[in-house]
C-alpha cells in the first residue's frame, strides 16, 4: 500500500518537476474599471481614462458593451446583451477593439442582428471579414454624379419621382399608408437588376418582419438580400446600432463595386431609441426632448450612401430610409431634419390611401432632386409631362366640383387626368418591369384610352400587358434593352393597343 501510494507521489514530484522547467514567468497589464450604475441597458464605470468612443469592452457573464459617452470621471456604455446581470462594482475590462460587423456573401440569405449573429437559427456566419459599423462617409472627390435609374417596379414612382442608384430617397407618411410596401417591392423588383439589398427593421414587431421575411422567400428575393432586425422586444442599444450594421453591410458591397440597396424601417424609432439613451446618460435635452446632436445621428449614417468613381469601382449604396408622421405633420422635429439630408421625398398621403388610390403618392409633395438624370430616355419621354398634368387634374376636378358647366377642353382635362390617376393604381408585391410601364403610361398619355370606361381601365391595363407579352415580346425587349422609345416601337405599341381595344371591346 505504502509503495502505490509513494509512486503517485514521485508521479506528481516528477510531472510538477517538468512543469517548472518550462514555466516563463509573464507579466500582463490590463485597464480595468468598475460599473458605477447600470439601468436600462446603459451602464456608468469608472475606471477607464483611456478608453476610446465606440470601442468595445467586455463586462462579467460574457456580456459586451460599447462606449459612447466620455466624461471627466466616467464613461457611458450600451450594453449588448442581459444588463440585468450585472450589478454596481462588477469589473469591466477594455478590449481594444472598435465596434464592427462581419461582413460577406456569407451574409446574403440571412436575418442577423445588429452584431452580426444569426437570428434565422441557421449556422453562423463564418466570415472573417469585418467592417466597423462607424465610418467617414466617402468624400465628395470619391464620388460621381448619380444618373443610372434604381426600378423601384412601382408606376408612379419610376414616372414621376426616379430613384438613381447612389440616392438618398425618404419615404414619408402616416402609419399604414404603405410605406414598407414600397421599400419591399423595390427589393423584389431588384431580382433581374443585380443590386444587392440590406433591409434594416428598427423596432417593428416581430410578427411583421416574419411576414417580410416570408414573403421576400416566397417572391425568390432572399437570396440576394440580408435583413438586419432590432425588433421592438430587443434592447433599446440593438435599435440604435441597427442601421450602422446595416450600412457597413452596405458599404461592403459597395467596395466591392457591387450595387447596393439599404432600406431604413424606421429612423423614426430610431430616433427615439437615441433619445431613450441620451436621457439615462443625462445628456442636455432640447426640442421633443431630443439630444442636441439628433441631427448628426442621421446625417452620418445617410452621408455614407453614395455613388463610388470608377477609380474605386464604381460601386453604389442607395438609401431608403423611411419616416413615419403624426397626423401627416412633415414639419416635426425628426422628419424635417431628415428630408433636408436626403435627395428628395416620396410622401404617402392617408386620405388617398382611404380613398383607394394605392400606392398613395402625393405627387405635389413628393419630389426627387436627381430627376431625369435617373430614368430611361424612354421614361423620360412618354412622362415628362405627367407631374404637370396630373397636378393640374387635381386642381380642375377640384374646381369641377363646385360648377355644372365646364367647357369641353377642360372636361378631357379632367377625364384624361382620371384615366390617368386610375393608371397609376398598382398592387402589392407585383412590381412591373420598366418596358411594361413605358407602354402603359404611353398609352395612357397619347389619349388611347379616352374612350375607355373609367371603371374598366385596370381590366383593360392587364389585357394590354398580356396581349404585349403574346404577340409583341420584341418591342418590349427592345425598349428594354435600347432604353428608347424609338418610332418603330412606338408604332408597334400603336397597333398592338388598336388590336387590343378592338378585341377589349368585344368580350
Amino acid at each position: 500500500m505504502k509503495t502505490a501510494s509513494s509512486d503517485i507521489s514521485n508521479q506528481i514530484g516528477s510531472e510538477i518537476a517538468k512543469k517548472l522547467e518550462h514555466f516563463q514567468p509573464k507579466v500582463s497589464a490590463r485597464r480595468v474599471g468598475r460599473i458605477l450604475s447600470v439601468a436600462d441597458g446603459v451602464a456608468k464605470v469608472s475606471g477607464l481614462p483611456d478608453v476610446k468612443y465606440l470601442e468595445l469592452v467586455s463586462f462579467p457573464y460574457d456580456v459586451a458593451g460599447v462606449v459612447i459617452n466620455l466624461e471627466e470621471s466616467a464613461v457611458g456604455i450600451i450594453v449588448l446583451g442581459d444588463y440585468l446581470k450585472l450589478k454596481e462594482g462588477d469589473e469591466v475590462t477594455k478590449t481594444g477593439e472598435l465596434l464592427s460587423i462581419p461582413v460577406g456573401d456569407e451574409c446574403l440569405g440571412r436575418v442577423l442582428n445588429p452584431l452580426g449573429e444569426p437570428i434565422d437559427g441557421k449556422t453562423a456566419i463564418k466570415s472573417k471579414k469585418r467592417y466597423p459599423m462607424e465610418k467617414i462617409a466617402p468624400s465628395v472627390v470619391f464620388r460621381q454624379p448619380v444618373n443610372i435609374p434604381l426600378q423601384t417596379g412601382i408606376k408612379a414612382i419610376d414616372a414621376m419621382i426616379p430613384i438613381g442608384r447612389g440616392q438618398r430617397e425618404l419615404i414619408i407618411g402616416d402609419r399604414n399608408t404603405g410605406k414598407t410596401a414600397i421599400a419591399v417591392d423595390t427589393i423584389i423588383n431588384q431580382k433581374k437588376e443585380s443590386v444587392v439589398c440590406i433591409y434594416v427593421a428598427i423596432g417593428q414587431k416581430q410578427s411583421r418582419i416574419a411576414q417580410i421575411v416570408a414573403e421576400l422567400k416566397k417572391q425568390d428575393a432572399l437570396s440576394y438580400t440580408v435583413v438586419v432586425n432590432a425588433s421592438a422586444s430587443d434592447p433599446v442599444a440593438f435599435q440604435y446600432l441597427a442601421p450602422y450594421a446595416g450600412c457597413a453591410l452596405g458599404e461592403y458591397f459597395m467596395d466591392q463595386g457591387k450595387d447596393a440597396l439599404i432600406v431604413y424601417d424606421d429612423l423614426s424609432k430610431h430616433a427615439w431609441a437615441y433619445r431613450q439613451i441620451a436621457l439615462i446618460l443625462k445628456r442636455p435635452s432640447g426640442r421633443e426632448a431630443y439630444p442636441g446632436d439628433v441631427f448628426y445621428l442621421h446625417s452620418r449614417l445617410l452621408e455614407r450612401a453614395c455613388r463610388l468613381d470608377e477609380k474605386r469601382g464604381g460601386g453604389s449604396l442607395t438609401a431608403l430610409p423611411i419616416i413615419e408622421t403624426l397626423a401627416n405633420d412633415v414639419s416635426a422635429y425628426i422628419p424635417t431634419n431628415v428630408i433636408s439630408i436626403t435627395d428628395g421625398q416620396i410622401y404617402l398621403e392617408s386620405d388617398l390611401f382611404y380613398a383607394g388610390q394605392r400606392p398613395a403618392v402625393n405627387v405635389g409633395i413628393s419630389v426627387s432632386r436627381v430627376g431625369g438624370a435617373a430614368q430611361i430616355k424612354a421614361m423620360k419621354k412618354v412622362a415628362g409631362n405627367l407631374r404637370l398634368s396630373l397636378a393640374q387634374y387635381r386642381s380642375l376636378a377640384a374646381f369641377a366640383q363646385f360648377s355644372t358647366d365646364v367647357d369641353d377642353v377642360t372636361k378631357k382635362q379632367i377625364d384624361r387626368g382620371s384615366r390617368m390617376v386610375e393608371l397609376l393604381k398598382q398592387g402589392q408585391y407585383v412590381p412591373m418591369p420598366i418596358e411594361k410601364q413605358v407602354a402603359v403610361i404611353w398609352a395612357g398619355g397619347s389619349g388611347h384610352l379616352d374612350d375607355i370606361a373609367l371603371s374598366k381601365i385596370g381590366a383593360f391595363e392587364q389585357s394590354y400587358l398580356s396581349y404585349l407579352d403574346r404577340g409583341y415580346k420584341k418591342t418590349l425587349a427592345a425598349i428594354a434593352k435600347e432604353k428608347v422609345l424609338s418610332d418603330e416601337s412606338e408604332a408597334q405599341l400603336k397597333k398592338a393597343i388598336f388590336e387590343c381595344k378592338k378585341a377589349f371591346q368585344v368580350s
